[in-house]
């Protein structure tokens, strides 16, 4: 009788995947760069009127344009453009067997169960940023005045 439990526990196999991801948390698992990046954000928390151009570099970095008016002040513009495209995909199932038999003249059982179920999700996204940065220096060299307008499409 040992020996027919023995058979009915090996024989029962069963195998998941529970390690799959659903499109939402794909999405979530995308990366995004940080390093360096401009935003609005930075442009408020760090650019002040009366700053200099030298802390100005420090916190955004070089400027894409440099121009001076006939009075001698300088304006920084910083014009940055950005695409992200982000694909991620998944796919993963759930298959299960069951069966069962015994040996010698004690028992003997004979049976069968199977099933399985399958199924993929997945995630992707395109977006197009802009951001523009306009600073405006006194003949000091310190901002005299800032502006911003960024979009998202």
């Amino acid at each position: 009788m040992n020996r027919a439990i023995l058979f009915i526990s090996a024989a029962f196999i069963v195998f998941a995947s529970p390690a799959c991801m659903s499109a939402a948390e794909h999405s979530q698992s995308l990366h995004s760069s940080n390093e360096r990046e401009l935003t609005v954000g930075t442009v408020q928390r760090q650019i002040t009127k009366g700053m200099s151009q030298a802390s100005v570099a420090e916190a955004l970095g070089s400027p894409n344009i440099v121009a001076k008016d006939e009075d001698g002040d300088e304006t920084w513009i910083y014009d940055r453009i950005a695409s992200e495209v982000s694909f991620s995909s998944d796919s993963g199932g759930v298959v299960g067997g069951a069966g069962a038999a015994g040996g010698g003249s004690d028992v003997m059982i004979l049976g069968g169960l199977g099933g399985s179920y399958s199924r993929s999700a997945g995630a992707a996204a395109s977006t197009q940023k802009t951001l523009t940065v306009v600073i405006k220096f006194n003949g000091g060299g310190r901002v005299k005045d800032f502006s911003y307008h960024a979009s998202k499409f």
